[in-house]
């Protein structure tokens, strides 16, 4: 059986042919350039799963349903994406325009959600029922597994774990509350908190762990309090929903071992557990940008 992953980000479109064991065979590549208008958009979502096809010297009969990871809310119910921030969508029926061209089911998730999937199926939690993945990178990004199966709640927009308040009328965040996860644990909120703290003009991702391995008592002290807004949020995620594994995925995560050290040290203690049971664990994601066409690829399972 042959399926496509369609991975939809606001700088490139990315279908992958995708094999029973989760290997990706061939992929295609093309340009999102969202000011063309949804139409556009949604085609060449086609055109490059008819190129990745192709590239796999497979016909549109050979493949068995297409899945799309796309920013954004969506409807499973009726194939429609309702609404997404960097993406022209606005109530688009994105499954029944490729339906158009695809004679075959086609099923459409959220971009972090499929990423986790993705996660969930080849990646580091493979061997996970029940997972949860955290992207770091200019948001938070979180995606739950529940028995190998994405959960949206009823109306496919839950999941959204960077969006629950941590600190009460804290920092703004995009989405207009205050306070949000995002707004402290995702890479922007470590380049603020770097600059409040090391008193920088500029900084990124990366600026407060290099100055901490350097030594600098400032970069450490940004550190420890990204850390412990990090750790605050995961502690809430594992008491919820117990996983067996929490995925770091996203920019922060590229920190590697450290991180998982830096994490092992304080994530305990916030975590309320019954003595006796099994402890969840904390993994680096493994799949990178592939993520997302893999999670795609398996929506129909």
């Amino acid at each position: 059986m042959y399926t496509i992953g369609i991975d939809v980000g606001g700088t490139s479109i990315v279908a992958g042919v995708v094999d029973d064991s989760c290997k990706i065979l061939a992929k295609a590549k093309v340009p999102t350039a969202p000011e063309r208008g949804v139409e556009a958009v949604v085609a060449d979502m086609g055109l490059s799963a008819a190129e990745a096809a192709a590239k796999a010297g497979l016909a549109k009969s050979d493949i068995t349903w297409l899945g799309i990871g796309s920013p954004g809310v969506h409807s499973k119910k009726d194939g429609t994406l309702v609404y997404a921030c960097n993406i022209p969508y606005d109530n688009t029926p994105v499954v029944s325009m490729l339906q158009k061209s695809w004679d075959c089911p086609v099923y459409i998730e959220n971009d972090a959600n499929a990423a986790a999937l993705g996660e969930a199926y080849a990646g580091a939690a493979s061997d996970a029922r029940h997972a949860v993945m955290l992207t770091l990178g200019t948001g938070l990004g979180g995606g739950i597994i529940i028995d190998k199966r994405v959960y949206a709640g009823f109306n496919d927009a839950g999941g959204e774990l960077g969006h629950m308040v941590i600190v009460k009328d804290g920092a703004a965040c995009t989405c207009g509350r205050k306070g949000c996860w995002e707004a402290y644990a995702s890479a922007t909120g470590l380049i603020r908190l770097t600059k409040e703290i090391m008193g920088v003009q500029e900084a990124d991702g990366m600026t407060a762990f290099k100055a901490m391995y350097a030594g600098d008592a400032k970069g450490k002290a940004a550190v420890d309090a990204y850390m412990g807004y990090l750790v605050s949020g995961m502690g809430s995620i594992i008491n919820i929903f117990q996983p067996e594994a929490v995925v770091l995925g996203g920019g922060v995560s590229h920190e590697g071992q450290i991180l998982l050290d830096m994490i092992d040290a304080i994530l305990w203690p916030e975590v309320y557990t019954l003595r006796g049971l099994p402890k969840p664990t904390v993994r680096l994601a493994t799949l990178g940008n592939d993520a997302g066409i893999i999670g795609a690829a398996m929506l129909g399972k």
